[in-house]
C-alpha cells in the first residue's frame, strides 16, 4: 500500500524485460506490460510508477507500458485508490484494455499491493485481451484484517482499532465508497463477510462458484506472488501468498494449501499449483521493499 521507491523501480527493469521470455514471444517486439499501483499512489508518480514506466521504456526498446490511471488526472487517480468502488474501477480498466490497440495480442500484468488483486479481478472478469503472466507484488489476495503498521494479533490497541474498523466495514455505504473496506475480511464473522463484501468475496468465489472466473484465472502461464517477510502494512502478510487467519480467530494464520479456497479448488489454484503455475517468492523487508541481491537470486532463474 505504500508508494514504491526508486531503488525498487530499478530492480524491476530486468524482470519486465524478461516477461517476453515467459510469454508467447512475438517478432513484433516485447510483450506489453500493464501496471496497477497501490493505495495512495498514482500511475505517474515520478518516484514510483512513473519512474518504472520511464526506465522500462528506456531500457527495453520497443516495449509498451500502460500504467493505469483511474480518473482524468493524477489527483483523481490517487483519490480513487481510496474512494472509488472497486467493481467500478475494474470495469473501467476492462474497457481501457479492450480498447487499447497495442494490447490486443496479449500482455503481462504487474500489480502493486491492492493493485494486484484488482488486476486478478480484471483477468477473472475480462479475459480479452489475454493476460499471459500476473506478478503480484505484495497483493492481499485473501484480504486484510488489520490497520496498516499495527498488527492486531500483537497489540491490544491495534486489536481495538481493528474491531472498531470492523464495526462499519460491511455497512452498505462504507462498502460502496471505501476501497479498503471492499477487501476487509473478518475471520471472526465469515458469514457477514461472505454476505456483504462487494468485491473480495465475489472474486474469491465465497458465495458460489462462477466457472468463468476459475477458467479465466487458469489461463495464466505464471501467477507469481511476492510476499514481504517483514511487512508492517499488510495484516496478515500471509494474504500475500493467499493464506489467511484460520476461520473463527485472528491469531493463527494458515497457508493457502490449508484453506477451503484451495481444498475446494474454487479458483483453480490447486490445479494451477499442481501444474507448476504458482510461484511463491519471499523476501526479507517491509512492504514493497526488496534488495538487488534477492532479485538476482530469486527472479532471474524464474525468468530464464
Amino acid at each position: 500500500m505504500a508508494s514504491t521507491r526508486q531503488p525498487v523501480a530499478s530492480l524491476l527493469l530486468l524482470l519486465l524485460g524478461g516477461f517476453g521470455w515467459l510469454s508467447s514471444g512475438s517478432s513484433a517486439g516485447p510483450v506489453p506490460l500493464v501496471i496497477w499501483h497501490g493505495m495512495g499512489d498514482s500511475c505517474c508518480n515520478p518516484e514510483s510508477m512513473g519512474y518504472i514506466k520511464k526506465i522500462v521504456e528506456q531500457k527495453v526498446p520497443g516495449i509498451y507500458v500502460h500504467s493505469l490511471m483511474i480518473g482524468s488526472n493524477i489527483l483523481e487517480d490517487m483519490e480513487n485508490s481510496f474512494f472509488m468502488n472497486v467493481n467500478g474501477q475494474v470495469k473501467l480498466v476492462c474497457d481501457k484494455l479492450a480498447k487499447d490497440p497495442k494490447l490486443q495480442g496479449g500482455y503481462n500484468a504487474m500489480g502493486f499491493s491492492q493493485g494486484a488483486q484488482f488486476l486478478r479481478a480484471v483477468l477473472q472478469r475480462c479475459p480479452s485481451p489475454t493476460m499471459f503472466n500476473l506478478i503480484s507484488v505484495g497483493g492481499q489476495h485473501q484480504g486484510v484484517y488489520g490497520f496498516p503498521r499495527c498488527p492486531g494479533e500483537s497489540s491490544r490497541i491495534c486489536d481495538w482499532i481493528r474491531k472498531m474498523l470492523d464495526l462499519g466495514a460491511y455497512d452498505k455505504v462504507v462498502q460502496e465508497r471505501l476501497v479498503q473496506a471492499q477487501f476487509w475480511h473478518d475471520p471472526l464473522n465469515e458469514d457477514e463477510y461472505r454476505k456483504s463484501s462487494l468485491f473480495l468475496a465475489d472474486i474469491n468465489q465465497e458465495r458460489g462458484v462462477n466457472q468463468s472466473y476459475k477458467k479465466n484465472l487458469m489461463t495464466l502461464k505464471k501467477f507469481v506472488m511476492v510476499k514481504f517477510l517483514n511487512d508492517t502494512m499488510v495484516d496478515p502478510s500471509a494474504s500475500e501468498w493467499f493464506g489467511y487467519y484460520r476461520s473463527g480467530q485472528a491469531k493463527e494464520t494458515i497457508p493457502l494449501k490449508e484453506t477451503s479456497l484451495y481444498t475446494e479448488d474454487r479458483l483453480g489454484l490447486k490445479e494451477m499449483d499442481q501444474a507448476g503455475k504458482l510461484v511463491f517468492l519471499g523476501t526479507v523487508g517491509d512492504h514493497l521493499r526488496f534488495s538487488k541481491e534477492w532479485f538476482y537470486k530469486n527472479i532471474l532463474p524464474f525468468l530464464q
